[in-house]
């Protein structure tokens, strides 16, 4: 009776809603990304010693990744009953019983080795030698692991696939089917579209330039495009670097591919696809958009592999990052991005850099430096001194601008447009405080688009400098 039969269950994609050599091959780019390129290209087509490799570069912390809990259920179950539970897996042998161990499975378990892969016929040759044949029940979620159904007593399937299910029916297999753990909506959500309100930034020199004509508007509209697609693109590779540290954060836990929803090669596939149409958009821009598009996305690679780590520099990173936006929607518009601008967005976004890590800090649990990134609670007051001093240079140079011959000749009503440095410096200390106090989300960027007093204030801004050009 199939009851009885030894449980097969394989790891990737069936007991782990996830797959470790992508695991670690996404951990070892985080430490050892030169070296984990080099071992990637020079066993691309030997995939044993390509897993074996992988592992040694990367100690995946097995007891994080996300379980199916279906499967997790069944074999919890089948242990009850008294069957034999063995995981054979085509990831490394020492992985697998690394995460036999952690979930208390006991056994002999199977896995590939320096020489070999243990996928497809080979793992049906392996436990056919060890159970015979249709001595086993086998769990699995591949077309691939057809050849395994095929010789199984009882075939538990993860996943919808109709044929294989037909087709093993037909030859007198039972087949138990349970639901996948990934959604195409959830890889939507991985692509943080919330996040391309930041993109507003580079309409800030049409409206500083007062330019109204319709086509500056509809180039800018499509170099937003390019950039939300830019952000998104290294936003999924940020979030395969951080997927240990996701998965210890008490928000960004649930993110998709840090709880399992998105599988890792699709979200490798989505990035590349974005990228390449952002810098497709970026060319029929101009070559200076593209070129600019291309610095953002290299700088944001080298934030998410290494800068972020590096306290002090990951903020002044955050910071130019902002800056590109607004260079790029000028050159987008072709007007042109004076300097003072620049000299007040850089300050002013190294300030709500230094509000990010102080929201972090804030709501952290315990008193170590926050996971991935080079800060701790004894940061938190250099933290505020370097906010005010991003906000005190941003003031200075808003006023000092409105001096300017170039604001003369944009603005009619200079004492207006003083007198709107009032609500801009409420603005800024407000969200200084609120990260202080941890009162904000973890991005006050995002927070700032949501934040009704702040939206209010910076409606009156805005009401005052549209009077103070004569606009209004």
């Amino acid at each position: 009776m199939t009851e009885k039969l030894p449980l097969v269950v394989d790891i990737d994609g069936t007991f782990l809603k996830t797959d470790m050599l992508f695991e670690g091959f996404w951990l070892a780019m985080g430490k050892h990304p030169l070296e984990t390129i080099k071992t990637a290209f020079k066993y691309v087509g030997d995939r044993a010693r390509l897993k074996s490799e992988i592992t040694r570069l990367a100690e995946i912390n097995v007891a994080l990744l996300p379980v199916n809990p279906d499967i997790v259920e069944y074999v919890e179950q089948a242990r009850q009953n008294g069957r034999e539970v063995i995981f054979a897996s085509a990831s490394n042998k020492a992985l697998v019983d690394k995460l036999a161990a952690h979930h208390g499975i006991d056994g002999e378990h199977m896995g590939s080795d320096d020489t070999t892969n243990l996928s497809g016929k080979r793992k049906a040759a392996a436990l056919n030698d060890r159970f015979g044949k249709g001595q086993y029940a086998y769990a699995g979620d591949q077309r691939l692991d057809i050849d395994v159904w095929r010789d199984a007593g009882e075939a538990i399937m993860v996943g919808h696939h109709p044929k294989e299910k037909q087709r093993l029916e037909s030859e007198g297999i039972n087949v138990i089917q349970l639901k996948k753990t990934w959604s195409r909506r959830s890889a939507a959500k991985g692509l943080r579209p919330h996040q391309w309100v930041k993109n507003v930034l580079l309409f800030l020199p049409l409206i500083a330039a007062h330019n109204l004509d319709p086509a500056a508007w509809i180039r800018v509209l499509l170099a937003m495009a390019a950039f939300s697609a830019a952000a998104s693109s290294i936003y999924v590779v940020n979030d395969l670097l951080d997927l240990e540290a996701d998965r210890q954060h008490p928000k960004k836990q649930f993110r998709p591919l840090a709880s399992g929803r998105v599988r890792i090669p699709d979200a490798m596939l989505m990035s590349i696809s974005l990228g390449l149409f952002a810098l497709g958009v970026g060319f029929l821009l101009g070559w200076a958009v593209m070129g600019t598009v291309a610095i953002y996305m290299v700088l944001s690679l080298a934030y998410s592999l290494k800068l972020k780590r590096m306290r002090w520099v990951d903020i002044a990173t955050l910071a130019t990052l902002y800056s590109l936006r607004v260079l790029v929607g000028a050159l987008a518009a072709q007007v042109v991005a004076s300097g003072w601008m620049l000299a007040f967005i850089f300050p002013t976004f190294l300030a709500l850099g230094c509000v990010k890590r102080l929201t972090e800090l804030t709501l952290a649990t315990g008193d170590g430096k926050l996971p991935g990134r080079g800060y701790s609670r004894a940061d938190r007051e250099d933290l505020l001194n370097m906010a005010g001093i991003g906000v005190v240079f941003s003031l200075l140079t808003f006023l000092v601008y409105s001096f300017s011959p170039t604001a003369k000749a944009l603005y009619t009503d200079i004492w207006l447009l003083r007198l709107g440095v009032i609500p801009l410096a409420f603005w800024q200390i407000r969200m200084v405080l609120l990260g202080w106090q941890g009162k904000q989300d973890y991005d006050p960027i995002v927070f700032a688009m949501t934040d009704k007093t702040g939206l209010a204030v910076i409606g009156v801004m805005v009401m005052i400098l549209f009077y103070a050009a004569g606009t209004i």
